[in-house]
């Protein structure tokens, strides 16, 4: 389990709650996470480069990722097998982070970039609700959500259910509620 320690110099840490020590101490922005190399280097090729090629190879520094600390968390927790919570609100900041991170198949099967497209095509981008959260949310992780082709599926995405019959529409939790007659 992650937890967070909030330092009186409003440094924010997050340890790995095991029976053996961090090896390895991952800073992002002001934000600095105490993990293990295996879990994280098993599924993240950029750091496993990082980590290799760095002088401190205990310390990496990675303050470009997109979606900042948040982001970078959620690929912390699916790399320890840790519930990843996925939604309209943070689906786009993790998958420009995982890009970043570069977790893909290749680096190991069922890693979290498959997740994340599953999860966008098979949830998302079936409800107008949640395909417009979601474009909302890619304004802040431009170019990178652009070049994931995100912001093209939800444009498509909203533009397929404005052009059909509403009664096709799958709408989010929020609007599945009994419709009153007028």
């Amino acid at each position: 389990m992650l937890y967070r320690v909030n330092t009186h110099l409003n440094i924010e840490l997050w340890y790995v709650a095991t029976e053996l020590t961090s090896d390895i101490v991952i800073n992002v922005g002001d934000v600095k996470f105490y993990l293990h190399k295996f879990p994280l280097l098993s599924k993240s090729l950029r750091l496993q480069l990082v980590s290799n090629t760095s002088e401190e190879n205990d310390e990496v520094h990675i303050h470009d990722i997109p979606g900042g600390p948040v982001a970078f968390e959620i690929c912390a927790k699916f790399c320890y097998g840790m519930v990843v919570t996925l939604n309209a609100y943070n689906v786009v900041a993790a998958h420009c982070a995982v890009e970043y991170l570069e977790m893909y198949e290749t680096v190991e099967k069922g890693n979290l970039f498959f997740k994340i497209e599953v999860f966008l095509n098979s949830n998302i981008f079936r409800s107008w609700k949640d395909s417009i959260i979601v474009l909302q949310t890619t304004k802040s992780l431009l170019p990178l959500s652009d070049e994931l082709k995100v912001v093209s599926h939800c444009i498509e995405s909203i533009a397929t259910k404005a052009s059909m019959d509403t009664s096709r529409v799958e709408w989010s939790y929020t609007y599945n509620r009994k419709k009153t007659p007028i």
